[in-house]
């Protein structure tokens, strides 16, 4: 099958399940090799902690000898976090901001020196809404990724003369695993669902093949003037308020 990533070598974090299998299946739609980067990764994957500087280098350095080159990076590896700020210990914060912000300096780092000889290099990084929208008991998990936001900012300036873009992706509300397991322990699941679909303007989660179409035209070349912005994909939760039908 050929594609418009032909030739092309990405990692993928958080590759194992949900939102990532969902862009590694999309990006090799589009010809791309994918390292899919996971604490319980596929079956063709790499296991690898995005906490762990140690094994961040080593599946990095497994992924370029095997096949010599890093054009892609997506970091989309992350972690849930409930509660006020009042309600999370000081380790949670450490634990949270070393996965889903950590993480993305740690493999974004590994890879520079690959990136930088590509000539389609990227960066996509997975944030959320909660980076942009102020949400009931999303303290931490939100500042997490507003700070990965800004992070995407400081990068596309830092690295887009030496030809590499950085991108963000903010996804609604998707149905994922993770999502899955805070409807089950919900006191009403059916409820909780239907909450969530209503607060999001097309009423309904967001599919994870979606938010894979945005990290697909992010990554590809296709959007070689595109750089230094994150695309909400969230069913205009961010911008529209419309009125309660």
């Amino acid at each position: 099958m050929t594609g418009p990533m032909d030739g092309l070598v990405a990692i993928v974090t958080g590759g194992g399940s949900g939102i990532g299998a969902a862009i590694v299946e999309r990006l090799r739609a589009d010809g791309a090799t994918v390292a899919a980067f996971d604490l319980r990764p596929p079956d063709d994957g790499f296991t690898v902690d995005v906490s762990d500087d140690t094994s961040v280098r080593a599946g990095v350095a497994a992924v370029t000898e095997r096949w010599g080159r890093i054009d892609i990076l997506v970091n989309n590896a992350g972690i849930g976090a409930q509660g006020t700020v009042a309600d999370n210990s000081d380790d949670e914060w450490h634990r949270v901001l070393d996965v889903n912000l950590l993480g993305a300096v740690r493999l974004s780092r590994a890879c520079l020196p690959w990136l930088r000889k590509s000539p389609s290099a990227a960066i996509v990084n997975m944030c959320s809404i909660a980076a942009t929208a102020g949400l009931p008991a999303r303290a931490l998990y939100g500042a997490s990724k507003g700070a990965l936001l800004t992070l995407t900012l400081q990068m596309a300036a830092d690295h887009l003369r030496e030809g590499i873009r950085v991108n963000a992706v903010n996804p609604g509300t998707a149905d994922t695993p993770w999502v899955a397991r805070l409807l089950d322990a919900a006191e009403d699941p059916v409820a909780e669902r239907a909450a969530l679909e209503a607060r999001q303007p097309h009423g309904r989660l967001v599919d994870p093949r979606e938010i894979a179409d945005a990290v697909a035209y992010l990554a590809g070349p296709g959007a070689g003037s595109t750089t230094g912005t994150a695309l909400a994909v969230d069913g205009g939760m961010s911008g529209l308020r419309l009125r309660p039908a």
